[in-house]
């Protein structure tokens, strides 16, 4: 009898883990570049917090920017809100490089596609919400 009682309780956590795991999120972003030189850089964002600055991203990624697929996926990412910022380090030199005003000249994008107003997108425009599989197109400007 202990035998059974022990299966049906591994079958029920196997059960539980299974859904647990139904209800993680893929999120995936195909960027769409003019340059096919140096890397696209990519940080995920899971609070407004974070992606103000006061925290780090919960996922980051790199794509070489002359790859055949310039696509970023981010795999079993618990549900809920996140917004990204990416941008294209043409030049390969690791930052967004700006002109003395502080203004970027490499492209870059945000989530949703979203614009900033004299500054990068708000968390607002930027956020969405994961569930299931999320696939954004996303245009490097």
């Amino acid at each position: 009898m202990k035998t059974l009682s022990a299966l049906c309780a591994s079958a029920a956590l196997a059960t539980a883990l299974a859904s647990t795991s139904a209800l993680a999120a893929d999120v995936t972003f195909d960027f769409d570049v003019a340059a096919p030189t140096g890397r696209i850089m990519v940080a995920l964002f899971d609070s407004e917090a974070n992606y103000g600055g006061e925290g780090q991203p919960v996922r980051y990624a790199m794509v070489d920017a002359a790859a055949a697929s310039k696509q970023v996926r981010f795999e079993d990412l618990p549900d809920g809100d996140y917004a990204m910022r990416a941008f294209h380090d043409v030049d390969g030199d690791g930052k967004m490089n700006t002109n003395p005003f502080g203004m970027p000249i490499e492209p870059f994008a945000f989530s949703n596609n979203a614009a900033g107003n004299m500054g990068p997108a708000s968390w607002a425009r930027a956020k969405f919400t994961a569930t299931g599989a999320v696939v954004q197109t996303i245009a490097l400007k």
